[in-house]
């Protein structure tokens, strides 16, 4: 017998949960970003350790391991600032519980940071003493790190906007819009690197929908989106030119 389907509502009330548990999750991260100055520096060092993979054009393998270790110590620097929080609220006077709570979580953290530092300088140190062997020389090997590491940048760039200007979500509202942002940083990739016209004008049609979409929907204003599209192509057309730059190694 075919599994019984789920009725619409039931689907919806689904769907509309998920969304929201996004929602809420990067809420969270928008105001550990406002608020936390550690938060803010992880992710400026981030942004430079992944745009040193692509300089350095290092192994895939590298670049996963140090997406994995600047995402662990971002995770544990919202863990911290969670656990700060429930400190505070649960106590009001000064206890010598709640600061080895805090001090322990901060301890986490650091942990974390000192283990990233250590392997990325390993893994650093590799690719620059090489002498071509442990990174990439073919320009072809690249697109598909510029991709990704670029739309993090970009997503990066995108949570210290809306930080900074204090409303709005990465997914939803706030000064600059992210999907206009993401969007524009795909097309400007296609655009960049695809060796076809008409490939680079859909991609920027397709971006221009998603945007026009979000002005739509009242989500956001048309200058939100175009700050978003500016944002986008102008960080995805930089670090083009960063890495199509001489080398110096």
């Amino acid at each position: 017998m075919r599994p019984a389907r789920l009725p619409a509502s039931v689907k919806r009330i689904t769907e509309a949960r998920l969304w929201s548990s996004f929602h809420y999750a990067f809420a969270g991260i928008v105001y550990a970003t406002r608020t936390q100055p550690n938060m803010r520096t992880h992710l400026v060092l981030g942004a430079l350790v992944l745009l040193a993979t692509l300089y350095l054009r290092l192994q895939r393998l590298y670049v996963v391991t140090i997406i994995l270790l600047i995402g662990f110590v971002i995770a544990l620097e919202l863990v911290n600032t969670a656990i700060e929080s429930v400190v505070d609220l649960m106590t009001v006077a000064h206890h010598p519980l709640a600061k080895i709570a805090k001090d322990t979580a901060a301890g986490a953290v650091l942990v974390a940071s000192v283990v990233a530092a250590v392997v990325g300088y390993l893994i650093f140190y590799e690719g620059i003493t090489a002498n071509g062997n442990r990174v990439y020389t073919a320009v072809a090997q690249a697109p598909p790190n510029i991709v990704f590491i670029t739309l993090g940048i970009v997503a990066i760039g995108t949570i210290f906007a809306k930080a900074y200007m204090g409303r709005g979500s990465i997914l939803q509202g706030g000064a600059v819009s992210g999907h206009a942002a993401l969007a524009f940083s795909g097309a400007t990739l296609i655009a960049l690197l695809a060796p076809s016209l008409l490939v680079a004008v859909i991609a920027f049609f397709l971006a221009f929908l998603v945007s026009q979409s979000r002005v739509e929907a009242g989500i956001h204003s048309t200058l939100e989106v175009f700050l978003g599209a500016v944002l986008g192509a102008g960080v995805s057309y930089a670090i083009f030119l960063f890495i199509r730059a001489p080398h110096v190694l």
